[in-house]
């Protein structure tokens, strides 16, 4: 294929605006029904299905997600720039504009990929370096044989579906993951299954039910049945099952190493701590409702401390990282804050994009008001 034919093709063809027109109402059709469903599927779900799958199925029939929509509609707008004579003085003003969505879909690429959110919680007086995925889980093995630290092996959740196996230099034996429960419910055996040798650890009195995800999937208390084999010991060999919140340590352990099972949310680590100094917060007059809430925290990096103030209104921004001030606890005596953390790496394409269309915009307007009336 020549230039010219490519060229050609690339605007008549798949840069066509009758294209954008039809990407933009079956975007418009997406999120009236992605709205509709979070009735029934909550938001979470609905963002996965809809919006960050490639292909959107409605019963037997595949479609184009809003993720695959508008990366076409990427390629459609970029048809434009094959066009001729696209940056004389009557054009201009569209170019920018066309610039302008571009960078706003291309912020939107890098926020779907890349970006992360979750909650910070620290005890005041407490430094933390990682928040918690609202969604995601892992199961976090940790080796406990060493008296000066502990060292941590970490398997994300795409690895624990069922019939996987784990592996792990470190780690004496294989893991075979015999299922993996988004949300379950922990119930008791009956006495007449619990002298079963094959069950080891709180799989010998209690089985995990999966039950249907929460609307608010954060909510959903994940769990996997495990099996430990090739140890070499009888005693270690076995069917365990774990899941969040589990109220006793799911610990293996031998001669010469002890392990920790837990699963937890997913860790995003930070290449910085925040240290809570103070919180603060303010009643409502003759209620117990908090009116506003602040954390005072340290900001330590490289060893520095930047002290900083957190508010309801007033976030603190550091990079990529953008921390909320979410929500508190009180226990015991103890405050705890909970921080809204989100990583964003397209956190600025928004601003630009717009300053870009609205640019481009009021000076197509101006070169149209100026051919009017011929100044």
């Amino acid at each position: 294929m020549s230039f010219v034919e490519f060229r050609n093709l690339m605007i008549y063809k798949i840069g066509s605006p009758k294209i954008f027109v039809y990407l933009i109402i079956w975007l418009m059709v997406l999120v009236f029904f992605g709205t509709i469903a979070q009735k029934d599927y909550g938001l979470y779900l609905v963002q996965i299905d809809y919006f960050s799958s490639w292909i959107k199925w409605f019963g037997p029939l595949p479609t184009p997600s809003a993720k695959l929509t508008m990366l076409v509609m990427f390629v459609n707008l970029s048809g434009f720039f094959f066009r001729p004579k696209i940056f004389t003085l009557s054009k201009l003003g569209v170019t920018i504009t066309h610039i302008g969505i571009m960078l706003l879909l291309l912020g939107s690429g890098l926020t779907s990929v890349f970006s992360t959110e979750g909650t910070m919680i620290i005890d005041e007086g407490k430094k933390s370096n990682f928040f918690e995925n609202y969604y995601v889980k892992e199961l976090a093995i940790i080796d406990k044989s060493s008296n000066e630290h502990d060292n941590y092996i970490i398997f994300d959740e795409k690895s624990l579906y069922k019939n996987s196996f784990l592996e792990y230099s470190q780690i004496p034996f294989k893991i075979e993951i015999l299922d993996f429960y988004p949300n379950c419910n922990p119930i008791q055996k009956q006495s007449t299954i619990i002298q079963n040798n094959f069950y080891k650890g709180m799989a010998r009195n209690f089985y995990l039910q999966e039950i249907p995800p929460e609307k608010d999937y954060e909510k959903n208390r994940a769990g996997i049945i495990y099996e430990i084999i090739e140890s070499g010991d009888p005693h270690v060999d076995g069917v365990y099952i774990l899941f969040m919140g589990q109220p006793i340590p799911q610990t293996v352990k031998a001669e010469n190493y002890e392990f920790e099972f837990q699963i937890r949310p997913y860790r995003t680590y930070l290449p910085f701590e925040i240290e809570l100094v103070d919180f603060d917060k303010i009643m409502h007059p003759g209620t117990d409702v908090a009116k506003s809430y602040s954390s005072e925290v340290n900001l330590i990096e490289k060893g520095v401390p930047r002290k900083t103030l957190i508010e309801m209104n007033a976030p603190l921004r550091h990079y990529d990282y953008t921390f909320f001030q979410a929500s508190f606890i009180e226990e015991n005596n103890i405050q705890t804050t909970v921080l809204a953390t989100v990583k964003n790496y397209g956190r600025l394409f928004p601003y630009i994009s717009t300053i870009v269309m609205s640019f481009g915009i009021l000076f197509h307007l101006l070169v149209m008001v100026s051919r009017r009336f011929k100044f």
